[in-house]
Order: C-alpha cells, then sequence, then structure tokens
C-alpha cells in the first residue's frame, strides 16, 4: 500500500472527465495520492497513458453497488480517502414539457442518485476529519430557461450537501459544493460546437467566456486543502458572474 503523503488521499468519481482530470493532474503536482473511478476503460486508459501515477478503477457512478466495490477497490490500493470529490453530472437543455421520463430519470440518475452514492460511501471510508466537494450548478441559484431538469437535481445536490455537512461535522468531515457555470468540456461540445452556440453561451456570462476545467478545478482543490479545513456547508458559484451579475445592455 502507498504512503500517505502529507496532502493525503483523494478519491474522485468521474476522473477522466474534463474537470476530473484536471483536478487529478493539480493535486498529483501539489503532492497528493489520487485515484479515483470512471465508467469508460478506454478512458482510463488515456488518463493512465497521460498520467500513470493514478490509481483509477472502473465503475459506474449510478450503480450504489460499483460505487462501493470501487471504493473497496481503492482502499487496498492507496488506503482510505482523506478527501472526496464528486465530478460526475450531466447537461440536459430542454424545457418540461419537451423532457421525456427517460430524460428525467436519467439526468436525476447522473446528476443526483450518484452524488448520494458516492457522498454515502466516502462517509463510510473517511469516518473522521475529511471532505467531501459536489458539483453543483448556476441553473440551481438561477432561473435559466430549458433547465429544469438539471436544475431539479442540481438543487438537489446542494441541499444533499447542505444537510450532510450538518451531519457529520461532529466527525470532522466537511462538505461544499461547487456551482459551475458552463464549462469547456466534452460534455458540452453539443452546446458550444457551432460558432453561434459558443457565441450565445459566452454572451451568457458576463466575464465573456465560458469556464475553463481549470476555474473548476483551482476551486475544488482549495476546498479540499487544509486552507479551507473552517469551510463547510457552502456553495461556491464560479460561472464567470452568470447568477449574480447584470450586462449593460448593448445599444
Amino acid at each position: 500500500m502507498a504512503e500517505t503523503p502529507e496532502h493525503g488521499t483523494i478519491y474522485i468519481a468521474g476522473i477522466t472527465g474534463s474537470i476530473g482530470s484536471q483536478l487529478a493532474e493539480r493535486l498529483l503536482n501539489q503532492g497528493w495520492t489520487v485515484a479515483g473511478f470512471a465508467r469508460s476503460a478506454d478512458r482510463i486508459a488515456e488518463l493512465k497513458e497521460r498520467l500513470p501515477n493514478l490509481n483509477v478503477v472502473e465503475a459506474d457512478a449510478t450503480d450504489s453497488e460499483a460505487v462501493k466495490q470501487a471504493f473497496a477497490q481503492l482502499g487496498e490500493l492507496v488506503g482510505p480517502p482523506t478527501a472526496y470529490v464528486h465530478a460526475v453530472g450531466s447537461i440536459l437543455l430542454k424545457g418540461a414539457h419537451q423532457t421525456k421520463d427517460d430524460e428525467w430519470h436519467r439526468t436525476i440518475d447522473l446528476n443526483l442518485n450518484s452524488a448520494f452514492y458516492g457522498l454515502r460511501a466516502a462517509i463510510t471510508a473517511i469516518k473522521k476529519n475529511g471532505s467531501i466537494t459536489l458539483i453543483s450548478s448556476t441553473a440551481a441559484h438561477v432561473g435559466l430557461p430549458s433547465h429544469e431538469a438539471i436544475a431539479a437535481a442540481k438543487g438537489g445536490v446542494d441541499a444533499l450537501a447542505r444537510s450532510a455537512a450538518a451531519t457529520y461535522a461532529n466527525k470532522g468531515i466537511r462538505v461544499n459544493t461547487v456551482a459551475l457555470g458552463l464549462v469547456e468540456s466534452n460534455m458540452s461540445q453539443p452546446i458550444i460546437a457551432s460558432e453561434t452556440g459558443r457565441k450565445v453561451s459566452e454572451s451568457m456570462h458576463p466575464l465573456g467566456r465560458i469556464g475553463l476545467p481549470n476555474d473548476a478545478a483551482s476551486m475544488i482543490a482549495f476546498l479540499v486543502a487544509d486552507e479551507a479545513s473552517w469551510i463547510s456547508g457552502q456553495n461556491f458559484v464560479v460561472d464567470g458572474g452568470m447568477s449574480s451579475l447584470r450586462q449593460r445592455p448593448k445599444v
């Protein structure tokens, strides 16, 4: 079993994603032991080729039993985590009247159910003194058209984190969320692939651009570090000002 470095051991769900992989690389460079799980064996192999010091296992975050098994496997490889980050989710841009039952259920499964399964497993694995960070969305904080399903799911993630933060504070376990605007990723490509789609998306963010994976990773890296040891039950919005600023009208 690997020795635990000064910074501790972190498990990242969705570690092969744009944000998860950026966070993994950042924390590896800071001296953390980094491990995680994802559902695509091909993407795991690609990530391991780029970052060979990672310990990654294959698991579907929407399968509660698979998540338990992933934590058990990672525990054998690197020991128990001192931090957990849930970087799993989806995007669905449809009004309620357009959203089919299976789309609704899949959105809840990928965003809310998976977050609960990951948090529950992390609480059991960490036991005492550690941190959990879940990823939420600007859509849970401001009314955006055609975001009903994802807003409901991410609103649930925010509430889940606050309640868990209260429940496990006496064990020294901190739980926070990071609410993101649109971030450049494989997930967002259908939205920003066209020039028009990208321009519209950029215009919705007062700072004039969509987010980069590192914008999210830098905030998450702070929240899991000792510098944030007195922060829990909070939601940090990283969205280029979308949820709180109003742009000057163009004339």
